[in-house]
Order: structure tokens, then C-alpha cells, then sequence
């Protein structure tokens, strides 16, 4: 059968583990793949974009070689001196057409990170950045985190992200229609009930799912809001007495409050969390409600968003 074609990018860099066991699972399930990832690692860059710099690209066929099988569909793997949101716009605003042509994605992928991207991690993230900033061009994207650095088996809740990766392009259309934004905001959701609606924004570009897996899996799927996490003691106070020798970021102490329907009560009991995020901000043209965003978080017995069935 044929498979919609993805673009993947990350924020750990082209020779990540998880992005290779993306692509990987990916390519043998026959999904046409196109890669445009940093050079180097890029975690915690948000949305910063480098300016007035020359961004290298190379063409990686030492990965795509090593990954592609006999007889599989399209891999062409790229990488680019620059952050995840470089490698987005580089990817979308033209550098597919000229380099991969024969790869038109229909969604962009971007992960598998190492580590949590939970409540305020989605400000700071790159691979959430990278999927919100595809989205911002207009094309339907995801973002995916395993949430811990305790270990890389990128493998246990592999199946739970590709049945969420294939439940979105079979509700896609094969081309994003929206891509570009050809007519600016005035391309808006729309449906005769509130899962159109949803689904409709999804498509448009207008929102993104930030998806969790847990260090231990339990074989469950939970769509859920952004929950409340804290960092506590950025830097040690007696760094303060020696400014001189600089300073570390880094949190001590990580406090999450209890607050049912979350995405960090959902990794906390073991589930795959999935998060709808507004892709703009609330006061923007485009940026969507309350009430949106409330119906979007609602889960299918299944686990999965309601609209997304």
C-alpha cells in the first residue's frame, strides 16, 4: 500500500538514536521519508533562528545507507549547521522542492527527543519548536519525547508513537493545503461540529501534538492538558560568591503538582501522553480558544485524542 510521505527533523541532532529508530520503523512500515535534522546537538534552543550565517548542508547517504532497505520506499537524509527551527524553514520554504523533490511529505515528525518535554518544557524545547515552527508554514506536525534520561530504549513505546503518527496522516489530506500559507490568516478552521473544527486546525497548521512516552510503558495511551512542573535552584547559591567562574543552568529540584489530566500525571502513572498545543498564541488571528482546546483534549476510550478517530 502506498504510505504518505514525513518529514523528520529533531533538536538532538542527525545522529541521534531516536531519530534513527524513527526512521528506521518508519521506513520498513513503507513511508517515504525526508530528513533535515541539526549537524549537532540543539536541545533547550526554543525557537531561536540564526541570523546573517552561512547554514551549511550536507547530504548524509553514510545513514540513509546504512538504514534503507531493499526495494523500501524514498529516504534522503539531510543535515544543516543550524538550530530545529532552521532546519524547518530551510526544509519548507523550498529546500525540499529543490533537493528531495520526489518526497512530498503530507506531515512533519519531529523527534524521538531524549528527555521530558512536559508543562513549561514545550517553551523551551527545540524538538517542540521545530514541530510548531513546520506548523507555522502551514503543515500538520507532531513532536515526540521519550520523558526520561534514565535510559534510550526508544523502542518500548515505539508502537504507541507510530499508531499515533499513522491515525494523523490517515486523517490528513496528501498535500497540505495550507502550506505556505498562501492566504495568510484567512484560511481558518472549519466544520459543522467541534472534531471537524479540531481536525480542521490540525490540518491548517494551527495545532501540534506534543507526544510523551514514559521510562516504563504500561501499554496505555492518555490525551491530556499541560500539567504544572516547576524548577527549583537553577544555579547553586555558592556560585553567587564566585561569579567569576560563571554559571551553570541547570535545576536542582523538579516540583510537579498533582493535577489530574495531565501530561505529567499521565508519564508519572505510566501512560503515553499526548498534548494538543495551539500553535499561536490566543490573541493571534489564528490562535485558537479555550473551548477548542478544551474539546481537543478529550480522549476516545482508547486513549487517543477524540477527534483524531
Amino acid at each position: 500500500m502506498d504510505k504518505p510521505a514525513l518529514f523528520l527533523t529533531n533538536d538532538d541532532g542527525v545522529e541521534a538514536k531516536g531519530l534513527e529508530v524513527l526512521i528506521k520503523e518508519l521506513h520498513s512500515k513503507g513511508h517515504p521519508l525526508v530528513v533535515l535534522a541539526p549537524a549537532r546537538e540543539q536541545s533547550c534552543s526554543g525557537m531561536r533562528l540564526t541570523l546573517n550565517h552561512q547554514l551549511k548542508l550536507e547530504e548524509r547517504e553514510d545513514i540513509a545507507k546504512s538504514i534503507r532497505e531493499l526495494d523500501g520506499p524514498p529516504l534522503r537524509i539531510f543535515s544543516l549547521d543550524g538550530t530545529p527551527c532552521d532546519c524547518a524553514i530551510v526544509a519548507i520554504d523550498g529546500g525540499l522542492r529543490a533537493w528531495a523533490p520526489e518526497i512530498k511529505p503530507t506531515m512533519c515528525v519531529s523527534g524521538i527527543n531524549q528527555g521530558p518535554n512536559l508543562s513549561v518544557d514545550v517553551l523551551h524545547s527545540g524538538t517542540v519548536s521545530a514541530a510548531r515552527e513546520a506548523s507555522l508554514y502551514g503543515m500538520p506536525s507532531i513532536a515526540l519525547s521519550l520523558a526520561t534520561y534514565e535510559h534510550s530504549n526508544f523502542e518500548e513505546s515505539l508502537p504507541a508513537m507510530v499508531s499515533l503518527i499513522e491515525a494523523c496522516v490517515a486523517k490528513l489530506p496528501r498535500t497540505p493545503f495550507n502550506l505556505g500559507r498562501p492566504e495568510g490568516c484567512s484560511i481558518v478552521p472549519e466544520g459543522t461540529n467541534m472534531s471537524q473544527l479540531i481536525m480542521s486546525a490540525f490540518a491548517n497548521g494551527d495545532m501540534i501534538l506534543n507526544i510523551n512516552s514514559p521510562r516504563t510503558w504500561n501499554g496505555t495511551i492518555q490525551t491530556v492538558s499541560l500539567g504544572s512542573r516547576w524548577y527549583r535552584n537553577a544555579i547553586d547559591i555558592r556560585d553567587i560568591e564566585q561569579f567569576d567562574v560563571g554559571f551553570k543552568v541547570g535545576a536542582a529540584k523538579i516540583v510537579e503538582e498533582d493535577i489530574s489530566e495531565t501530561d505529567c500525571n499521565a508519564i508519572n502513572s505510566d501512560s503515553v501522553a499526548v498534548t494538543p498545543l495551539s500553535s499561536w498564541p490566543i490573541n493571534h488571528p489564528l490562535g485558537l480558544s479555550a473551548e477548542i482546546m478544551q474539546a481537543a483534549s478529550q480522549a476516545a476510550p482508547s486513549g487517543l485524542p477524540k477527534w483524531l478517530l
